[in-house]
């Protein structure tokens, strides 16, 4: 349920320096989308003509693009980060009803905190310890011996198998399975023998985790998602990964067991990140780029061949075809014109 504020409480509460009348907020919205009430955000120069047009309340923008805007405005240093605060005021998070629902299969060997909410099709397994706030919606399950921590908020369908530990105020969006064996086998000859996961995945407080995404866990040691980190949807974390505090990761990213990830880290869409290698803090991958070293120092990387038309695509992958062949022969060609330098020189001797 949305709440109302004034900018000016808003610009207050927030750190922000408020102009032109003092209207009342009720929720946010885009320039486009924006009402009566709205609170949007300029946060590109060149979407001034939206805010020209836009029926928002109120708009927030940086200093720069404020001057002449005889609306009513908030100038913030950070206007998206003004924004983003401003709506979980506007729109604060569920509060948990404490109690079970009566179609819940509690174990009597777990331990739930009164104030936590159970709901329908819930499946609590023994050993489990539920703590106080947290909020588990239709047909979750929890394994045996998981500890949910304060304030959690997990969405239907989501998987938390056995042994596995979830942090406060970590929120686990719908169908995202966590503790799910890692892709562990050997070959012995003529088939595969499965070698058990025995480890376990640990998520810090804060964290957010998207829609199917799935943490494997750790083959004998655990798998870790650092405080404060983000995972998009569509997300593969496998066996014994570790991602530092607050790296944020775009969906379809891939990273193989083994691999750990600095803090702070950027990693975009479809990237896809081998096992046993280490990625510096604070390092920036955009989307698609395959990375296959370990990275040493920060800093932005990217492997993805730009698009074209097909054509050309066509015709270009022709040729890379015979890359090697090409460096070959340039070599030569390379080591034959050092030879007549030098015969050349001989000459004139």
């Amino acid at each position: 349920m949305s709440q109302s504020w004034t900018i000016s409480t808003l610009a207050e509460r927030l750190g922000g320096a408020w102009h032109g009348d003092d209207v009342a907020i009720d929720h946010v919205a885009s320039l486009e989308s924006a009402a009566s009430g709205a609170l949007a955000f300029l946060a590109n120069p060149r979407f001034k003509p939206q805010m020209a047009q836009s029926a928002a309340a109120a708009v927030v923008l940086k200093a720069a693009d404020a001057e002449g805007l005889t609306r009513p405005h908030i100038v913030a240093k950070d206007p998206h980060l003004f924004f983003a605060r401003a709506a979980q005021l506007l729109h604060p998070a569920r509060v948990a009803q404490g109690g079970v629902h009566p179609s819940a299969t509690v174990s009597d060997a777990a331990q739930v905190d009164a104030s936590a909410q159970i709901g329908p099709g819930v499946v609590v397994e023994a050993g489990a310890r539920i703590a106080a706030g947290a909020i588990l919606l239709a047909n979750v399950y929890v394994g045996r011996d998981v500890i949910i921590g304060e304030g959690a908020l997990l969405y239907p369908q989501v998987c938390v198998l056995d042994h596995c530990e979830i942090g406060a105020r970590v929120i686990l969006h719908p169908a995202a399975i966590i503790g799910a064996d890692g892709f562990g086998n050997a070959w012995a000859g003529d088939h595969w023998e499965k070698i058990p996961q025995l480890g376990r995945v640990i998520i810090g407080d804060d964290v957010e985790i998207g829609a199917c995404t799935t943490v494997d866990r750790g083959a004998l040691e655990d798998t870790v998602i650092g405080q404060g980190a983000r995972l998009d949807n569509l997300i593969q974390v496998a066996h014994n990964v570790e991602v530092g505090a607050h790296t944020a990761m775009a969906a379809c990213v891939g990273i193989a067991g083994s691999t750990k990830i600095g803090a702070r880290c950027q990693i975009g869409g479809a990237a896809m990140i081998s096992g046993h290698l280490e990625i510096a803090d604070g390092t920036v991958v955009l989307g698609g780029t395959l990375v296959a070293k370990t990275i040493h120092q920060s800093g932005v990387y990217s492997g993805s061949y730009p698009m074209q038309e097909h054509g050309d695509w066509l015709k270009n992958a022709a040729q890379l075809r015979h890359l090697n062949e090409l460096v070959q022969r340039v070599k030569q060609l390379e080591k034959q014109l050092t030879a007549l330098q030098v015969a050349s020189g001989e000459e004139k001797q």
